[in-house]
């Protein structure tokens, strides 16, 4: 099942999501940014490019998984009851979100600065809720990576005979859609995070990075986006399981 991974693809795939992703909250959220107060169906568009093109990079650089996000990989570990590779492609996708927050950071290197607001810095980097209440937020990861995991399934044919026949190669476009649509419609309380990496590795950088003025990580919330989306993918596996 995931004997197309590969450490570089997945750790350049998830870079690449990162830039792009946390790259266009950047400019909507950051001060004097030529797309400040954009809004979110921009935020949601970047992300959905995000995703779309991180598969192509993973791909480019040898892994034909591109998952990308840990919730990914273990879900599908988890329907194949194959897990030899869990770790060190969830270990790559940490380093590659990381690494891709610290592109970011030095993108919008003047526009820290000037903007005040610390909340505001670490939203460029890290999920948050709309209305901090954990239990509905962590249903509301739940249900968003659900529905992500679900759709990856369907779309790849993972545990079919055929496989991804109808998807081919739109596979990275249709993921790209998916997530655009999870934004859209569920994105609005927790920010989508749906993904432990993309929310981790980013939230790791904004503690270490020398950002002026940045406040804390806000730490107490952030096993939240990671407990929620990892869930959701067990439970997504066993609802895809009725269909085989």
């Amino acid at each position: 099942m995931l004997s197309g991974y590969s450490f570089i693809g997945e750790l350049m795939g998830t870079a690449t999501l990162i830039v792009l992703g946390d790259g266009v909250v950047a400019g909507v959220a950051l001060k004097n940014s030529k797309s400040e107060n954009a809004g979110w169906g921009v935020v949601a568009t970047g992300w959905a490019f995000a995703v779309m093109v991180g598969v192509f990079v993973a791909g480019a650089f040898g892994s034909s998984q591109g998952d990308i996000n840990p919730a990914v990989t273990l879900g599908k570990a988890f329907l194949a009851g194959d897990y030899q590779f869990v770790a060190p492609m969830i270990t790559a996708q940490l380093i590659g979100a990381f690494i891709g927050a610290v592109v970011v950071w030095l993108a919008y290197l003047p526009h820290w600065k000037i903007t005040e607001n610390p909340a505001t810095q670490l939203g460029v980097f890290s999920t948050g809720p709309a209305v901090r209440c954990p239990g509905c937020n962590l249903l509301t990861e739940i249900i968003g990576t659900i529905v992500l995991v679900l759709g990856v399934c369907c779309i790849f044919g993972i545990g079919t005979e055929t496989g991804a026949t109808i998807a081919g190669g739109l596979a990275p476009y249709l993921v790209g859609a998916l997530v655009w649509s999870i934004g859209l419609s569920l994105g609005g309380p927790t920010g989508y995070a749906i993904n432990p990496a993309r929310d981790l590795g980013p939230r790791i950088a904004h503690a270490v990075l020398p950002i002026p003025g940045k406040g804390g990580s806000d730490w107490g919330y952030s096993w939240v986006p990671v407990i929620g989306p990892f869930i959701g993918a067990i439970l997504a596996v066993l609802i895809y399981r009725m269909a085989l």
